[in-house]
């Protein structure tokens, strides 16, 4: 009868001991620290990434149109011969071509005076018809002579003009050959290059998979390698309906706007096309969302200051955010440090 009270007695000793041991690990278990913020509605936009080289809408070389002395014009904005990198206006003389006996033949004076005579013997003539002292006949020869008169003035000064090599556009000197002052260059020699590019240009090849996604007119945010805090803005301004059999991908145009020049001709960039765009949505960064055999999660903040394992089903979502359409209201706490090593109703520590 002792033995039976001894072994009872033990019994309960050694539960009392067991729940005492448990109680202390439940009340030691360690809180996880974690960062938090609050959900707040966002905008979000949703990319398609390509690279490519960047391009002058606009550049010309120019060539000379006549053989002669070669010069290189004042640039006014200077006071000095045009050199790489000046800027020019459509229409500044550029190079300068001397040579005496061309320009003799013209004879762009005379043609001059020609007109201007028979300009005076027209209009005389009119005057008389309109008192009736000459006929419409004389009147229609003295216009006829007027007529052939201008025709011939406009190919003296386009003849003359052929010894001035013009900027076409406005725009900048990229390349100037050297030739030495009063050098006799040839017809067709190239003289300057020309470009503006306040507006630029770059030809994209996209995959397959993106036909159907991509439209004339969307925009596009372009970056450069060499120039990674400004971003320019661009459209899609061509696409070819052909997929490539070899590549697999479609050709395109992005029309890039570069109005302070900060992008330069041949720099190579990178262009993100919007293809779909969301404001005041939920959107939470990319790399907070885990996942499992049952789905997409992340942790929010819970009750008595848990971690809470929330389910959630995603929208937009480009390289570093996703749009949350289903598992979180604005309402709630999201972790955003320390939720690598968390578990559902794990104690948690909010820390700053």
């Amino acid at each position: 009868m002792k033995n039976i009270r001894l072994l009872l007695l033990l019994g309960i000793v050694a539960t009392v001991i067991s729940c005492s041991n448990q109680t202390v690990t439940q009340s030691t278990d360690p809180a996880s620290p974690v960062s938090v913020e609050n959900i707040s509605l966002q905008s979000i936009r949703q990319y398609i990434n390509t690279t490519g080289t960047a391009k002058a809408a606009m550049e010309v070389t120019l060539s000379t149109e006549m053989a002669g002395e070669y010069t290189i014009a004042t640039n006014s904005a200077t006071g000095r011969p045009y050199k790489i990198g000046d800027k020019v206006s459509k229409g500044q003389v550029i190079i300068h071509l001397e040579d005496e006996e061309y320009v003799n033949n013209i004879g762009i004076e005379a043609v001059k005076l020609n007109l201007q005579i028979s300009e005076d013997e027209y209009n005389n003539t009119k005057s008389l018809f309109e008192k009736g002292g000459v006929t419409e006949f004389e009147v229609r020869n003295a216009e006829i002579s007027k007529l052939n008169a201008q025709k011939s003035y406009q190919t003296a000064q386009s003849n003359l003009d052929k010894m001035e090599v013009r900027a076409p556009f406005d725009g900048i000197i990229v390349d100037l050959p050297y030739y030495t002052i009063g050098t006799i260059v040839s017809s067709g020699t190239q003289v300057v290059s020309i470009m503006n590019y306040s507006k630029m240009y770059m030809e994209i090849n996209l995959p397959e998979k993106n036909i159907s996604t991509i439209e004339i007119g969307q925009k596009a945010l372009i970056t450069s390698y060499t120039l990674t805090e400004d971003t320019l803005s661009g459209v899609v301004t061509e696409l070819s309906p052909m997929i490539s059999t070899e590549t697999r991908t479609f050709k395109g145009t992005l029309q890039i706007n570069n109005p302070e020049l900060k992008l330069r001709p041949g720099m190579f960039v990178k262009a993100d096309i919007i293809t779909a765009q969301k404001d005041s949505t939920i959107v939470i960064p990319k790399d907070l969302i885990l996942s499992n055999n049952r789905g997409r999660y992340v942790f929010v903040v819970g009750n008595n200051n848990t971690a809470e394992q929330r389910r959630i089903n995603i929208g937009l979502q480009n390289e570093d955010e996703v749009e949350i359409v289903d598992g979180l209201t604005r309402n709630d706490i999201l972790i955003t440090e320390g939720y690598e090593t968390l578990r559902n109703r794990g104690k948690i520590a909010i820390v700053q």
